[in-house]
Formats: C-alpha cells, structure tokens, sequence
C-alpha cells in the first residue's frame, strides 16, 4: 500500500521506494490515466509492476495534519476504502504503511499513535461489516518510534501485527 499524494506522482519515503520498486515509467503511465486531484481518504489500485511480492499497489490519500489538523475522518478512510479496495479485488492481504505519520503529522502530539488507532478502528469495521471475509493486514512503521508508539496502541487492541521496516 502506498501513502499517495493527491496526484498520485512520485515522491518521498515509502512513496518514492514503492515507485522505484515498482518502477517509474510503469507506474507513473497507469497513474497519469486516473481522474486526480484525488480526495483526502480516497484510494485507488494499479498493478504493481516489477514488485515481484505484490500483485497490486493501492494507493490511499491521507491528510496532511499541518494543514487540516482534525481530519481523522479523512485518515479514517484512507484505511478503510483501502480494505474495501483487497475485498473488491478478491484479495486477502494487505501491508500498511502509517498513513499521515510522517511529515504529514503536522502537529498532532503523536502522529503514529493517531494513524494506529484510525486503522484500528477501520480494521474493526471491516471486520464487522464483513465478517466472513479473510483479510491479513501487516501495519508496517518507518522508524522504531513509530514502530514503538504503534505496538503501545496495538497492544491495547491486540488484532495487529506492528512491523518495523
């Protein structure tokens, strides 16, 4: 899964190394084809390209909190269309990165405890709304303090498995 921007054009961190995994010319051609600006909390799927463990990338729109700072519904989406995006697409798994948890945080006190609990929450309603539906979700952290402020909510919940990269 990637953290997209609303244009869904390369960028940094987790974006910028999906991109180069997946490779750039692929990527960028099958994303220039799809109607953006997209909204906070949208997410849309394109193959994967050269990621040879994948056979999708989705893309989901999280809000940069700098600029919109109580947009938790927003985040929220971005997790949950996410999940309806592996369901839609027969699919049973999906890695998270922390959506809005880097420099999107803006000045939330925690940015990975906030985006913890919104994939939580959209985790808990996909579950709830789809019961018999078989989904793995990995919630993956860039640095080991949102790898530890992750596992602090996660261990509170105890239905995902943090994963530091």
């Amino acid at each position: 899964m990637n953290a997209a921007n609303r244009n869904l054009i390369s960028g940094g961190g987790i974006c910028g190394a999906i991109y180069k995994k997946a490779g750039y010319s692929n990527l960028n051609e099958v994303c220039r084809k799809i109607k953006t600006p997209l909204k906070d909390g949208d997410a849309v799927l394109t193959p994967a390209f050269d990621i040879k463990n994948a056979k999708y990338i989705i893309h989901a729109v999280g809000p940069n909190f700098r600029y919109t700072p109580n947009a938790f519904n927003e985040l929220f989406n971005a997790y949950y269309n996410s999940l309806l995006l592996v369901k839609d697409n027969n699919l049973h798994s999906i890695a998270f990165p922390l959506i809005s948890a880097g420099i999107h945080g803006g000045h939330l006190e925690n940015p990975a405890a906030v985006s913890t609990k919104q994939c939580i929450m959209a985790y808990n309603k996909f579950v709830e709304s789809f019961p018999s539906y078989n989904i793995h979700l990995i919630l993956c952290a860039y640095t080991k303090e949102e790898f530890d402020s992750a596992n602090k909510i996660k261990s509170n919940e105890k239905i995902l498995k943090a994963k530091s990269i």
